[in-house]
C-alpha cells in the first residue's frame, strides 16, 4: 500500500527510523516495521500520519486492535483525517461507518495523485468512465448542450469527451492539483475548486450535469442528487456513474475506501428527486488489483 501523504515528522532521526521501517513493511516484515514505526513516533509523537501508517502496519501484522488504537490516535492528532482513518476504523468494525468519506481525505488523496493521475488510470488501469458516458449521452441526446457542469472534473477527463457538444462547459472539483491538470488542458471555460458536499452554484440552470467516476467519494447520495436537481433545466440530463454494490440496495464502504452503490438504491435516489432513468448499464470500468471492477453507467432525466 502506498504512503496516504509523503509527509514529514518534523524530525530528521524520527523520519530516518520511519524510511527504515517502509523499507521493512515493503520487504513483507510487517511487525518489525511496526516496531520501528513507534521507535519513530516516540521521537515525533504529534506526527498523525506516522500513527496512521502505523496502524497499517499492525492492520497487516494482524493485531486490529493496536491497528485501531494508532488509527485513533491519528485521527486526534488530524481532526480533519486527510489519511482517512475514520474509513479505516470502520473496516475494522471498530467505528460505525459514516455516509460519507472526511473532505479533508479525498481533497488530500487526490493532490497527491494528480500529477500521475491520467496515466495510472487509463493506460494502467484501463479506466473507461468518460468514454461510456459520453457514448450514453450522446444516445439519450444527439444534439448540443448550451450549459455543462462537470461535478468532480479532476484532471479533466470527461471534459475531454464533453467539450465537443457544449457551448459552455464548467468544471469543479476538491483538488487543487487536479484543476491545475484540467486548466492545463484548455477544455473548460471555467474550473474552481468547490468541496460536492456543499456545493452551491448560482449560475444559469445547465441542461447537463456529469459526475464521472465521483460518487465512490461521496457515499449517501441524497444530498448531491438534490442539489444536482437544483442544478438542472427541465428535462435537463444527469450522467454519473457508480461502483456497483452486489446486494439488494444501499451502499456500503468497501476495502478499497470507496463506496459501492446498489442498482436498486441508486434507481430509489433519482426517483425520489424527480429524475427518470433514461439509461443504467453495468460495465467494466477499470481495474483494481489485477480485478475488474464493475460500475453503473446512469443518464438520468429531470422531470
Amino acid at each position: 500500500m502506498a504512503k496516504p501523504l509523503d509527509t514529514s515528522s518534523g524530525d530528521i532521526l524520527a523520519d530516518r527510523r520511519a524510511d527504515y521501517a517502509e523499507m521493512l513493511f515493503g520487504s513483507g516484515e510487517a511487525l518489525p516495521a511496526a516496531e520501528l514505526m513507534l521507535d519513530a513516533l516516540e521521537l515525533a509523537p504529534n506526527w498523525a500520519i506516522g500513527w496512521f501508517r502505523l496502524g497499517e502496519f499492525h492492520e497487516t501484522a494482524g493485531d486490529m486492535e493496536a491497528a485501531a488504537e494508532a488509527w485513533r490516535m491519528a485521527q486526534k492528532l488530524d481532526p480533519a483525517d486527510r489519511a482517512g482513518a475514520a474509513l479505516k476504523l470502520a473496516l475494522a468494525g471498530k467505528a460505525s461507518a459514516a455516509d460519507a468519506p472526511p473532505s479533508a481525505f479525498v481533497e488530500a488523496l487526490f493532490d497527491q495523485y494528480a500529477e500521475k493521475f491520467d496515466h495510472a488510470l487509463v493506460d494502467t488501469l484501463g479506466y473507461r468512465v468518460p468514454e461510456f458516458l459520453a457514448d450514453a449521452i450522446a444516445a439519450a441526446h444527439p444534439g448540443r448542450f448550451q450549459l455543462a457542469l462537470d461535478l468532480g472534473c479532476g484532471t479533466g477527463l470527461m471534459g475531454e469527451r464533453l467539450r465537443p457538444a457544449c457551448d459552455r462547459l464548467e468544471g469543479f472539483d476538491i483538488s487543487a492539483e487536479m484543476l491545475r491538470k484540467a486548466r492545463a488542458k484548455g477544455v473548460y471555460d471555467r474550473l474552481e475548486k468547490t468541496d460536492l458536499q456543499a456545493f452551491s452554484y448560482d449560475g444559469p440552470k445547465a441542461d447537463l450535469v456529469t459526475a464521472a467516476d465521483v460518487f465512490m467519494y461521496v457515499g449517501a447520495l441524497e444530498s448531491v442528487v438534490r442539489t444536482v436537481a437544483g442544478l438542472l433545466a427541465e428535462d435537463g440530463l444527469f450522467a454519473f456513474s457508480v461502483e456497483k454494490l452486489e446486494a439488494m440496495d444501499g451502499f456500503a464502504l468497501q476495502s478499497s475506501r470507496r463506496y459501492a452503490h446498489a442498482e436498486a438504491y441508486v434507481r430509489r435516489v433519482l426517483g425520489e428527486t424527480g429524475f427518470a432513468v433514461v439509461s443504467m448499464e453495468a460495465k467494466i470500468i477499470r481495474q483494481d488489483r489485477n480485478e475488474p471492477v464493475t460500475g453503473l453507467i446512469v443518464v438520468a432525466e429531470r422531470r
